[in-house]
């Protein structure tokens, strides 16, 4: 019932979740880890994107810089170049569209092309971010990555007891304690020389300790000249940066942090899987560690940076949350942090799973490829879906959709209410649109709940033509949109629709099948557009819902959609046919 009552407003969309919604991957990169190079040409990512669509996608997730591990940083010039023609064409199919970016210029300008949703891999850490977002009306993806994403915290010191006893007791107490260190540093130098000396803790300029980070190790103040990847904009100003006096060292340290790719640095060593994480050969009694220390790390960050964003003014109902798996976490992390989705569930966002391909799941499955590992991820996706994710992002959109519709019609009951427009004007009309109506009813799980009386209305948009039948069946079903259409497809097909390249577009018809609307469903592509984009402008449509429903026309354009009024429609009607 929780994940049933969680919506989530993306721009102009609302997206329900009544049942799992499907993100697709778009890389619009040379490089990504399992797909680089596939669809870096715009025409083809364009073409790409519309299959997905097509494959039953709900969003598309563009992304112009590859984050997989030793990624080389990409110039925002050169990321919006790679994106937006992309963003642009998708949005402009109503697709709703995801822009995967940390940089704020780029996020900037794909909502200007139609992007709905922001995706940034740094959850919203950058302040400007979080400015931009605050100012428009776009979906937000909060996502947690590893060290990158958790600053260091300091916690001020909080006095309870402000009588002077108690503090003089306190004062004892740090004495006592002070003096046992002391007297205990002998000893541990000792145990030090038989056993090894500790790996000493970085140190910052000024003699601060560097804190320690979430996951993996403490990133180095230097790196060797080949693996630098600092662009030249940031080498200039950094160059011209002037030593500061021994007591702005922290202001210097934060200086040269925000120099250096910290993201990059980080997926640099989840390269170089002996330096990538926090050694865990020691011998242990379980087979995974401890999941609270983890929970707190990822549960807490994700907390902490949703409510930054609705103190800063982003509606709580555009947040959506993700852990971030594969970024800066261990296999076993992420396992254990899958095996809590229902925790993460629980804090109220929509909740996305976004594993596919990832090296954890070739972990666990023994696949060595990424581009081989669609399987294994279809399986970690079901049992976050079980436990309460709401997106899934996948590579294989096609196989992933085949396995979520098999597995949501044994599994979850649930029939929908939808609209079908029914039109004829060859041979026996009234016909042909009782027999559509008998043949929709044999459609597995859908059954046929009310019919509008058939009426007869002038052609529309090809005008030298016969008038047309026309009527509205509202059914319900348990079937994917695309499934559904699918199916009325078929029986078009079967009464002797002509939908070849030599028909003539809106020409003359024996049988015509549109899906209008199904309760919960948004959707873009050049397959299937719901809400039908055209519904507020077709007299011989609104005319039948109205025995239907109460006031179509509002009802629609509640959903979103521009209804015009009545003298400036299309396929006016002009008398009534008799009943269905």
């Amino acid at each position: 019932m929780a994940n049933d009552s969680k919506t989530w407003r993306c721009g102009k969309y609302e997206l329900s979740f009544d049942r799992p919604r499907i993100m697709g991957v778009l890389n619009v990169t040379p490089d990504s880890f399992s797909d680089g190079g596939e669809h870096f040409d715009p025409d083809a990512a364009i073409e790409y994107g519309l299959a997905m669509l097509d494959a039953g996608a709900d969003i598309i997730d563009v992304g112009g810089e590859s984050t997989r591990p030793g990624f080389t940083p990409v110039n925002p010039d050169e990321e919006a170049r790679r994106v937006l023609p992309v963003v642009r064409a998708l949005a402009k199919e109503g697709a709703i569209v995801s822009i995967d970016t940390r940089h704020v210029a780029v996020a900037k300008a794909a909502v200007r092309c139609g992007a709905s949703i922001v995706n940034d891999v740094t959850g919203f850490t950058d302040p400007k971010m979080v400015e931009f977002v605050k100012t428009s009306t776009c979906g937000v993806i909060v996502m947690h990555a590893g060290e990158v994403a958790t600053p260091a915290r300091t916690h001020a010191t909080v006095q309870l007891d402000t009588s002077a006893a108690a503090f003089v007791a306190e004062k004892a107490r740090e004495a006592a304690a002070e003096a046992a260190r002391e007297a205990e540093k002998p000893a541990r130098r000792r145990r030090g020389k038989l056993l090894g000396e500790p790996k000493a803790e970085a140190k910052l300029p000024g003699g601060a300790v560097q804190p320690s980070l979430p996951f993996g190790e403490p990133e180095p103040t230097s790196e060797p000249a080949s693996e630098q990847e600092t662009p030249a904009a940031e080498q200039a100003a950094a160059a011209e940066t002037v030593a500061p006096a021994p007591e702005a060292a922290p202001a210097a340290t934060e200086a040269a942090s925000e120099s250096n790719d910290r993201l990059a640095a980080m997926m640099r060593r989840s390269a170089r899987r002996e330096e990538a994480y926090v050694p865990t050969s020691q011998l242990r009694r379980f087979t995974l560690p401890d999941s609270a220390p983890i929970m707190r790390r990822v549960m807490g960050f994700l907390s902490d940076q949703a409510r930054t964003l609705i103190h800063a003014g982003v509606s709580r109902d555009r947040i959506c949350i993700d852990p971030g798996p594969g970024f800066g976490k261990s296999a076993n992390e992420d396992i254990v942090i899958q095996r809590e989705t229902a925790k993460m569930a629980s804090l109220g966002y929509p909740l996305m799973c976004a594993v596919s391909r990832k090296r954890f799941v070739g972990a666990v499955s023994g696949v060595t490829e990424a581009a081989e590992r669609d399987a294994a991820t279809f399986g970690v996706c079901l049992g976050a879906i079980q436990a309460g994710a709401n997106i899934v992002r996948v590579h294989d959109v096609t196989g992933f959709a085949q396995f979520l519709n098999g597995y949501w019609a044994v599994a979850k009951p649930q029939p929908r209410r939808a609209f079908v427009a029914v039109g004829s004007n060859l041979g026996h009309r009234c016909d042909n649109i009782r027999a559509a109506r008998d043949m929709i009813a044999e459609i597995p799980l859908t059954c046929v709940s009310n019919c509008s009386r058939i009426y007869e209305s002038e052609p529309a948009y090809e005008t030298r033509q016969d008038a047309f039948a026309n009527a509205v069946i509202e059914i319900k079903t348990e079937l994917a949109p695309l499934v559904l259409l699918d199916e009325l497809m078929k029986i078009e097909a079967e009464l002797g629709r002509d939908r070849s390249k030599k028909a003539k577009v809106n020409g003359p018809r024996t049988i015509d099948l549109d899906l209008l609307w199904m309760d919960g469903e948004i959707h873009g592509g050049k397959k299937l557009r719901l809400p039908h984009p055209l519904i507020g402008e077709r007299d011989f449509v609104l005319v039948p819902l109205e025995d239907l429903m109460h006031d179509p026309a509002r009802f629609f354009r509640y959903n979103g959609v521009e209804v015009k009024e009545p003298e400036d429609r299309v396929g006016h009607i002009v008398g009534e046919l008799g009943r269905m």
